[in-house]
């Protein structure tokens, strides 16, 4: 998934009146204002009001559900035959903004803004996308992302999430 995929997708969705916030890797990269690593697919929160014209606007692009034994109707994967791939986070929040289907983002995790090839895009705030990706025992790709939201936003990374020194 490259940015003027993600970019499309985000534009396409906007056009129909369908917000979505950016979540994962490319929010990390939204986050950092630049691109720092390949991505396999898009993560997406959709909040539950939108979902069904979500899902239908996915069909019609040529989005189709993915197989997964772990998939729920708030949490599921699409993609195009030539391999695009979008991860699908559905949330609702009741009046009092507690959290009451679905993912369960926190409401103030939906406040944060980041910049993918130059375009100003929602996403998950920078405290709760750190939070988020060491809240799990991680990958490779993880140990940098959570090095990088350190560095950037002066948040202190956790033990588990640092690289070990190399030895000599």
């Amino acid at each position: 998934m490259n940015a003027d995929e993600v970019l499309a997708i985000y534009n396409d969705l906007a056009a129909e009146n369908v917000p979505v916030w950016i979540d994962g890797g490319w929010c990390v990269d939204a986050l950092l204002g630049k691109q720092t690593r390949e991505h396999a697919d898009l993560d997406i929160a959709v909040a539950r009001e939108h979902a069904e014209r979500l899902r239908e606007l996915f069909a019609r692009w040529g989005y189709q559900p993915q197989p997964r034994q772990d998939a729920t109707d708030w949490n599921y994967v699409v993609a195009t035959g030539s391999g695009s791939t979008v991860d699908v986070h559905v949330f609702e929040f009741d009046d009092e903004g507690n959290n009451t289907y679905g993912i369960e983002y926190p409401k103030d995790s939906l406040t944060g803004t980041g910049v993918i090839a130059g375009r100003k895009v929602r996403c998950i705030a920078a405290e709760w996308m750190f939070r988020f990706k060491t809240a799990y025992t991680p990958q490779d790709k993880d140990l940098e992302d959570v090095r990088a939201l350190g560095e950037r936003y002066g948040f202190k990374v956790p033990a588990t999430h640092r690289r070990p020194a190399p030895r000599l």
